[in-house]
């Protein structure tokens, strides 16, 4: 009985003293996800991968803006939205502890501009997405002023886009070329 009891006074604590200790977690942990709103260029990849349904993104076009919103009593964890991010504006942390007294403070929202067509003026598409387009032109090694021309194009909607094209498309002429390869 003796030798038992020292066995077990020589072990020493084999728990971890949890609620008085701060749990450590390994490197990897898929903890709650930090989202940086200044680095988001309001995309919606990650709304599309999250299985959960916990991050959404809703447009109001009367108003002009994109709301992406967060809400931590749905996410499983799952690391996705960190994985489909091209800006890395959300991460996972090693953050784990979610208990609160009101069900609000698990909602997370920002709010970003949404451009309008320099044609019809319709909104399409959020302002830092086209200006982050714009900077990887700049990257890439195309000059500030390239870039900056080519601004238009990409403040046009796609179906602005579609109608300039169909209507360039006459001076194109392809019947010619179509009727010479059905005589071969």
């Amino acid at each position: 009985m003796f030798k038992l009891l020292k066995t077990i006074l020589n072990v020493g604590d084999t728990t971890v003293k949890y609620p008085f200790k701060p749990y450590d977690v390994c490197q990897d942990f898929r903890g709650k996800p930090e989202y940086n709103a200044e680095q988001c260029i309001a995309c919606a990849a990650c709304t599309m991968a999250c299985p959960a349904n916990a991050l959404t993104m809703s447009t109001d076009t009367a108003s002009g803006e994109r709301t992406w919103s967060l809400f931590l009593g749905r996410c499983i964890f799952c690391g996705r939205c960190e994985e489909v991010c091209p800006t890395r504006a959300i991460r996972l942390s090693e953050e784990f502890e979610l208990a609160v007294f009101n069900k609000q403070d698990l909602f997370q929202e920002a709010v970003f501009q949404v451009a309008s067509c320099r044609i019809c003026h319709k909104p399409f598409a959020p302002q830092k997405s086209i200006d982050y387009a714009i900077s990887l032109l700049i990257q890439a090694g195309m000059s500030q002023e390239e870039a900056e021309s080519r601004r238009s194009q990409h403040e046009t909607c796609p179906e602005c886009k579609r109608k300039q094209s169909v209507a360039h498309s006459d001076s194109v002429a392809l019947g010619l070329h179509l009727n010479q390869e059905m005589t071969k």
